[in-house]
């Protein structure tokens, strides 16, 4: 039997992913910087716009120390096809929070119940969502202007896998990468 690593494993799914393997590759090993990969998680993307497809890869690499997160677009510049690719290496410690949402067929009898999908949603402060809409009072005859008023949310990273798009084997993928992020995010 071959043993394999969590780099090694990492290396082979990138290729499998079809995803121009060799960039992605290179990309994740010059944020990786040597350390060891723990556990990752890919989720490639394929949209259509205005008659064209595009295609996205994120890529979660879990290190001792570290949460590294890769996106890699397909770009269209002077008409030519291009990639875009960026990394984000966010310290174990300054995760806020690791929300994790899942849905189950049948909830009644949950011995029997399947996990249908996972959401991720990953807060470390980096990016804020600002909802606002115009504020008012209760006079209903006022026409004052009253502002604004509004909600920040944390909105750094949301990841959702489902069984139905993304297929059993890659929500167990998916599970088991949450797994992983969730213990490693109580020692740090």
């Amino acid at each position: 039997m071959r043993q394999t690593s969590p780099h090694s494993d990492l290396l082979d799914d990138i290729r499998r992913s079809g995803y121009y393997p060799e960039l992605v590759a290179d990309v994740i090993d010059l944020a990786l910087a040597g350390e060891e990969v723990v556990a990752h998680l890919l989720q490639p993307e394929t949209t259509f716009d205005d008659a064209e497809v595009r295609r996205h890869l994120t890529a979660l690499v879990l290190t001792p120390r570290r949460l590294l997160v890769a996106h890699v677009d397909d770009q269209v510049v002077d008409g030519a096809l291009t990639a875009l690719a960026s990394t984000e290496a966010v310290p174990l410690r300054e995760l806020r929070s690791v929300v994790l949402t899942q849905g189950f067929t049948d909830p009644a009898a949950h011995g029997g119940s399947r996990r249908r999908d996972l959401t991720m949603s990953l807060g470390w402060g980096a990016v804020q969502r600002l909802d606002l809409e115009p504020a008012g009072c209760a006079d209903p005859s006022c026409e004052a202007d009253h502002g604004l008023t509004g909600a920040a949310t944390p909105d750094d990273l949301v990841v959702r896998v489902s069984a139905e798009a993304e297929g059993e084997a890659a929500l167990a993928v998916a599970v088991t990468f949450a797994r992983s992020l969730s213990a490693a995010t109580s020692r740090a």
